[in-house]
Parts: C-alpha cells; structure tokens; sequence
C-alpha cells in the first residue's frame, strides 16, 4: 500500500479520533454543569414562579397585590387538562408495566453489543414511542432505559446509565409533532376555544405537514448518533446500582385467594365485558373519524383499555394504576404551580409582551422561526403544551393570518417551541427520574446538548420546507 494512502488513513483515523474525545469532553462538561446548577424540578418551579412575579412587576402596569391575585387566580386554572395529563402518564405507565411489555423490553434490552449501542437503541426506540404517544413513552423510555442499563451491566458494556436515561427522554423532543400533540389533537376536536377563528383542522393540517414530517424524520434518524457519541470514558461511567430495581412489580398477580371478592377481582370476564365496549367506541370513534381525527379524550380512552387487556385482570391493572401514580405525583403537585405562573403571564400582559414582540419582528417567511422560539423561551415558565397553547394561541393564530399565513403554522410552530425547550426543563423528567432513582442534573446536561442540535434541524426545515 503507498504510503501517503497509509498517512490519509492514519490522518481520518486521528480526526475521528479527536472528534470522539471532543464529544466526550462536551458530555461530560455539560454533565457536570447540569448536576451543579439546576435544582430539583419543585425548586426550579418555585424559582421561576418568583422570576416571573418580578418580570411582571417591571415590565408590566400590575401592582405587587394585584399580581399576587393573578397568581392565585390562575393557580386553579388548568385542573382539567391537569388531569388530563396525569391520565396520560398513569395510564402510559399502566400500558408499561403489563407483562407483555416487559417481556418484550427485557427483549430489546438484549440486543445492543455495545456501550453506544445501548444509548442509540434506547433513543431510537423512545422517539419513535412518543411520536406515537408521548405518555407513554415518558414511561416505556424510562422502564427501558432501566432495562438496557441493567442488561449492559449483566454482560460487561460499561455503559454509562444517566445517558441511557437521558436517550430514554430525548424523544420527548418529537412528542408535540406527533400523534398525541395536545394543541394538534385539541384544534381537531368540536368545540375548541379557536374553532370561530380557524375551525377544526384534522391531522393532516398540523403533523402530517411535509416540514413537519421531515423534522420528525431527520431527528429520529441524527438523535440516536449524537446521543452515542456523548458516552464518556470507562473511568466516568455510572452504572445502574444494584438496587435500582427495587420498584414495586406492578405486574405481579394476586395470591390464590379463593374468596367470591378475590374470584371477581381476577373475573376475566367483568374486565373483559367493559374492554369490549370500550375499545368497540374507539373502533367505531376511528372507523367514523380515522386516524387523523384522534383527540385527547379517545387516546386517553384507548390506552386506558389496552392497557387493562394486557394486565388480564381488574386487580393486576388497578395495582398498576396505583403505582403509576407515584411517577405522576410531580405532575399533580406541581401543575398547579405552573398554572400561577400561566395566570402571571397571562394576567399582567407579560405573555402578550414576548409573542406580540416576535410577531413584530416576523415577516412571513421568518414568522415561523420567531414563533418556534418564542414558544420555546415562554415553555420554560408553562411547560404545558396545551396550557401553553391556551394563551400564545390566539396571539400566534392572529399573526399568521394577519401574514397572510395557514393556521397550521400556529399551531405547530408554537409545539415545535414547546417540546424543544423541554430538554431543558426539568417537568417532565419526573416520571423519569421516579422509575430511575438519578437526579435531575444527571441527565439535563445530555439533553441540552440534543436541544441545540434539533433547533438547528428545527430552524432548517421551518426556513426550508415552508
């Protein structure tokens, strides 16, 4: 072989090599950045609560008294898609844990051969569950990266768990251009708060939009990659502890108690009377409407049944549930938090202030970036999708048709916002972090660096595409 074919090869060899090392020092920087500065995700809503009430406080006309009332006043607000979400996680979590699940994610756990691998399965299989259904894959990506975890320290991988956790999460980044995205199922749903202003727009309209589909496409495809190069060294890797599956088996079956109440608990046919009748609904809901007329209702509604057929009996789901309410716990308690906050920005006008200052600065062809950004900045202090779109919808509906621009622009690009900045937000972590034991700061360095790469491919296909 000539020897300047030998000095190429040794030179890629080298480049590859330096750039491997350049990730790893990347990831861990970000790591280390992450479990120094970002608090606990009750904290950090505590905190933000009170950095709003002095944005407000400046910025706006409110007084301190009257802003504490537009706190108070909003506190309560968003009790009913709160509950709404905690049913998506519960009942996601329900699906998670039947036996069929797990065996099959004991399976996949398997597969990978290598440390990488092990972080690019998970994230692959995680961003193509939450473009399917984003509550469950906040619990399968986490049951999974727990499994995968496990399965690489059995067999010697070395793998590094927090990034596998943090691959288990990163397809939240998909989640709202998706099947289940809350304001693309809501705008599809008779009686919306905007069907006056843009009527009913199937799924077609919003996530089956080419820009949108691409986006999908080129980050499930560069996600996995970019996660797999963050692994660190062998000396820096954290494995999965011993007694990290010390989680209550929600699988288990009952005792063989012999009692007329135990012998009805386990009746396979009450279960399956009321399963028939429900999935009946959605069948005929999806034979009337199709797949592109799903909402939030009939999805709760189906993963509720699904996920009682593949528990086999009442009792095996209802202690289910029971323990799937531990990983919605966070959501319970610090929903309503977020709902002060929504009542803050939306009371004082300071919501108004940020997405009517982005509409300013828009022209048609940018508008659907500053809209994605402003999104993103305002999911920080309302990391709610539909609660978000309750408020900024209407100021980003007005815009674009004021530009002359489709509806679904509005409602996408403020979901493309949303679910960004949830790689930086630690709210919807927590059924993550319940089923995992780690911390917050452990996984969040990961994950940002993911948010900076999709808002490239974000900003790309906005620009590009439409």
């Amino acid at each position: 072989m000539p020897s300047n074919s030998i000095n190429s090869q040794k030179s890629l060899l080298a480049e590859g090599s330096s750039m491997q090392h350049f990730m790893q020092r990347l990831g861990d920087g970000a790591a280390a950045f992450s479990l120094r500065w970002i608090p606990a995700p009750f904290s950090f809503a505590i905190v933000l609560t009170i950095l709003v009430y002095l944005a407000a406080l400046l910025a706006t006309e409110r007084g301190p008294i009257e802003l504490v009332d537009d706190w108070y006043g909003g506190f309560w607000n968003l009790l009913a898609f709160g509950m709404q979400m905690v049913l998506i996680v519960v009942t996601g979590y329900g699906l998670a844990t039947s036996p069929p699940v797990q065996r099959a994610l004991r399976w996949l756990s398997a597969r990978p051969r290598s440390a990488g691998g092990a972080v690019a399965m998970t994230a692959a299989i995680t961003g193509l569950l939450a473009f399917l259904h984003w509550g469950v894959a906040l619990v399968v990506g986490a049951f999974l990266a727990k499994e995968v975890a496990k399965s690489a320290k059995l067999r010697g991988l070395k793998a590094h768990f927090p990034l596998i956790a943090a691959a288990g999460y990163g397809g939240a980044v998909v989640s709202q251009t998706g099947l289940s995205s809350s304001a693309a199922l809501l705008v599809n749903t008779p009686g919306h708060f905007l069907e006056d202003k843009i009527g009913l727009l199937s799924l077609s309209e919003t996530i089956f939009q080419p820009y949108s589909l691409v986006f999908v496409l080129l980050t499930l495809f560069l996600m996995p990659l970019l996660l797999a190069s963050l692994h660190p060294r062998k000396d820096k890797v954290i494995e999965i502890a011993d007694t990290a599956d010390a989680h209550i088996d929600a699988c288990a079956h009952e005792a063989g108690a012999s009692s007329p109440a135990e012998r009805l608990n386990r009746s396979r046919l009450l279960m399956g009377g009321i399963v028939a009748a429900g999935l009946l609904y959605v069948a005929r809901y999806l034979a009337d409407n199709g797949l592109l007329g799903l909402n939030l209702n009939v999805l709760n509604f189906a993963m509720l049944m699904l996920g009682m057929v593949l528990h086999g009996t009442l009792a095996n789901y209802g202690r289910a549930i029971a323990n799937g309410t531990s990983a919605a716990s966070g959501i319970i308690l610090q929903f309503p938090f977020y709902a002060g906050i929504l009542g803050l920005m939306a009371g004082s006008g300071l919501l108004a202030m940020i997405a009517n200052w982005f509409v300013s600065i828009s022209t048609p062809e940018t508008f659907p970036l500053w809209s994605m950004i402003s999104a993103a900045i305002v999911n920080f202090a309302v990391p709610s999708a539909g609660g978000q779109w309750a408020i900024q919808g209407p100021i980003a509906v007005e815009a674009a048709q004021q530009l002359g621009l489709p509806s679904h622009v509005a409602v996408m690009t403020v979901m493309m916002g949303d679910q960004l900045t949830n790689l930086a937000q630690p709210f919807w972590l927590l059924p993550l972090l319940g089923i995992t034991g780690l911390k917050v700061g452990q996984i969040l360095g990961y994950t940002m660096i993911l948010m900076a790469a999709v808002f490239l491919i974000n900003a790309g296909c906005l620009l590009l595409l439409l």
